[in-house]
């Protein structure tokens, strides 16, 4: 059970099943008692806890790097795929953060006048462009933000083998529960995008 003080608990009512869902019109819960329950309406406000602590994260990291959330998903791309020794170009970076290509090249515009990234001809196609993270802004990202995610990997570090097991396979199923790729209501790709840009 998480401490009182814990922001898992002090937002506990929100994610009440039974407040949520008194009639019980989105979730069937027969089979389970008030116990039960209240197990799991504590994991889904451990969740939500997570999910602020990780958007509270967020925010500070762009504030400090003076970015945008797309430009830091593009940084956090460079940063892996230069670990990996893979070379990243401009619509391979659109795929990744299912974006236009006109959205792309301003992004890019926009990092490298900030100093954040390089562009320089492709190695093995040089009608194609590699992009690159500058050092200085690596470093930057990994000294903050990076570092403080770096954290998390100690709860699952306190974890036994066993436990990992329940653990990923609990995130993995509420991932797939959770897709909405076949949703009715979602709006076009163009809305979605115009979206991901004003975010």
């Amino acid at each position: 059970m998480p401490p009182k003080d814990s922001p898992a608990e002090q937002s506990f009512g929100l994610y009440d099943l039974e407040l949520n869902d008194p009639d019980g019109v989105l979730v069937e819960r027969s089979g389970l008692d008030h116990e039960a329950l209240t197990e799991i309406s504590r994991v889904m406000s451990a969740l939500a806890a997570l999910r602020q602590a990780e958007e509270r994260l967020s925010e500070a990291s762009l504030a400090y790097m003076r970015l945008g959330r797309n430009d830091m998903r593009a940084l956090h791309f460079l940063m892996v795929a230069e670990a990996s020794r893979t070379i990243v170009t401009p619509g391979a970076l659109a795929e990744q953060l299912k974006l236009s290509t006109a959205s792309i090249t301003k992004m890019l515009d926009r990092l490298e006048r900030g100093g954040h990234i390089t562009r320089s001809i492709h190695p093995n196609d040089r009608r194609a462009q590699a992009i690159a993270i500058t050092p200085s802004t690596r470093a930057a990202a990994m000294r903050t933000v990076g570092r403080k995610h770096a954290q998390r990997f100690h709860a699952a570090a306190r974890l036994n083998s066993d436990e990992r097991k329940v653990v990923e396979r609990f995130l993995t199923e509420m991932a797939s529960d959770l897709d909405i790729s076949d949703e009715q209501w979602l709006p076009s790709e163009a809305q979605a995008e115009s979206a991901a840009q004003d975010g």
